[in-house]
């Protein structure tokens, strides 16, 4: 004789533990998210610190003293903050976040020393930006950590496309210092224009890492609000092909302002994704007791039973894609044809220019505009332009 009853009690008991477990897990993610948000926060303003110091360094100290003794204020307020929040996250913290923070924490204490020798002028603009990155790095690291507990495959999603954002917004920080300081000096080195170009073309795998994996009015935010605006890209044309004017800085602080109005905007994108994260986890928490199911359960009666097995299946691959993600900042390929085929687009601009007479704002939105008609990229179009121009007739844009 089966007795169906007792299987059935011990069913119910694995569902209640499964669902006690669960709970666990969104609680530690409250805490967690709350942590989240503070790294994020702490994250902007040390950005905003290291782009400030550069400026200062390469102009001598003629500029941005103001703006990085406000800087270095708002850094102390957040890191208050910040280690207040490490607090609750003690009790829910497993072995290997424990280690990222400690790591985190012991870098954010060489932070006097670094401001000290940015103060006295001591450390030139190169070795700032490598040591603030350093101390960026060590927070961000601490985020796809945070991931480690989840089992919910949507909430893991949210994660790694958070991490994925700050990861892009990191290089788009790292991408406004070093055009600060370049444009500061008057000059960018063959050196400098490498690292910069290596962290434009290193943004665009974290961004699209975000999109795979964020909600559709996410993805909106994104494109509406985060994307380089025409004069960054004016002044990556000039970064990243010839030398810029000597004057004074003024294109200095055009590039740093327009680089911060865009990090603002992706800041605010960010805070709005960690209270998407947060507010999925209360609902999870809030919703109704599942039932349990009957004597007779089987997986044919769960529902979509595929949907379910591979969701588990893909948690192992999300992670993995944080973690890395974690290493894209120190592992980003030297791509040696970059500077060439901007060097490319430039010439077939000028073409344009010398050939159909057009201004050289016209120029690049014809070859642009070609680019997008023609599903592909700006410099095909410029080395077509360029083997063929004898023959080609352009039709400039009205």
């Amino acid at each position: 004789m089966n007795n169906t009853a007792g299987t059935t009690s011990d069913a119910n008991r694995w569902f209640h533990r499964a669902r006690q477990l669960q709970n666990e897990q969104l609680r530690q993610l409250a805490q967690l998210g709350a942590l989240a948000n503070q790294i994020s926060a702490l994250v902007h303003m040390l950005q905003c610190e290291r782009g400030a110091s550069n400026i200062w360094l390469c102009t001598e100290g003629r500029l941005y003293a103001a703006e990085c003794r406000a800087s270095c204020a708002l850094v102390d307020e957040q890191l208050m903050v910040f280690r207040t929040a490490l607090e609750p996250t003690q009790g829910c913290a497993s072995s290997a976040l424990c280690w990222r923070i400690a790591s985190a924490v012991w870098y954010l204490e060489q932070l006097p020393h670094l401001r000290d020798a940015v103060g006295r002028r001591t450390i030139v603009a190169e070795e700032a930006t490598s040591q603030f990155s350093r101390i960026i790095r060590h927070l961000l690291n601490i985020v796809p950590q945070l991931n480690d507990s989840i089992d919910d495959p949507q909430i893991a999603g949210s994660m790694v496309a958070l991490y994925s954002f700050m990861q892009g917004k990191e290089l788009v920080g790292q991408e406004r210092a070093l055009g600060a300081s370049g444009f500061a000096r008057g000059h960018f080195s063959d050196e400098l224009r490498q690292r910069l170009v290596d962290r434009i073309d290193g943004q665009q795998p974290c961004f699209d890492s975000f999109i795979a994996l964020a909600t559709e009015a996410q993805r909106a935010l994104f494109l509406e609000q985060c994307q380089a605006s025409l004069e960054i890209e004016q002044l990556r044309r000039i970064a990243c092909t010839r030398q810029p004017a000597a004057d004074r800085g003024e294109t200095a602080l055009r590039w740093f302002c327009a680089q911060t109005q865009r990090l603002e905007q992706m800041r605010g994108l960010e805070e709005h994704l960690i209270d998407g994260l947060l507010n999925a986890a209360d609902r999870l928490l809030s919703g109704e007791e599942p039932p349990m199911p009957p004597a007779g359960w089987s997986e044919e009666d769960e529902g979509d039973g595929v949907a379910r097995r591979l969701d588990k299946q893909l948690l192992p691959l999300v992670r993995q894609q944080a973690f890395e993600l974690q290493q894209l900042s120190g592992q980003l390929a030297s791509l040696k044809d970059a500077l060439e085929e901007r060097k490319l687009i430039e010439k077939a601009k000028s073409v344009l220019m010398a050939h159909q007479g057009m201004p050289e704002e016209q120029a690049w939105q014809t070859l642009r505009k070609m680019a997008m008609d023609k599903n592909q990229r700006m410099v095909e179009i410029a080395r077509a332009l360029l083997t063929v121009k004898a023959l080609w007739q352009v039709t400039p844009k009205e």
